[in-house]
């Protein structure tokens, strides 16, 4: 049963890191599309494509979690000591930015 636990555990904090990468750019090319995706005010550089020779076809922006944070499930619960009533919930909402450019 212990070896049971221990692996439930591992599972959840693994998911959990999985689930909380910062925010990255990500750029999908083809030949002749590419597609940007810009995550919660990040710094890009689509000057440089629209630079060279790509266009704007179509964007559009979604709303996303940026960042999580741990807090107590009701005000009698010690977060310290009582690791069965802490729940995670949204910190901070930003905006995804998507970009699909031609050339």
């Amino acid at each position: 049963m212990k070896k049971y636990q221990n692996f439930t555990y591992i599972f959840i904090i693994f998911f959990l890191i999985s689930g909380c990468k910062k925010p990255e750019k990500k750029v999908t090319e083809n030949d002749n599309s590419m597609e940007i995706i810009i995550s919660c005010g990040e710094e890009n550089n689509l000057e440089k494509y629209l630079n060279d020779g790509w266009n704007i076809t179509k964007q559009y922006s979604e709303e996303k979690v940026c960042s999580w944070k741990t807090v107590a499930a009701s005000k009698n619960c010690d977060l310290e000591r009582d690791k069965g009533c802490k729940i995670v919930e949204p910190d901070e909402i930003g905006e995804e930015r998507i970009y699909l450019l031609e050339k």
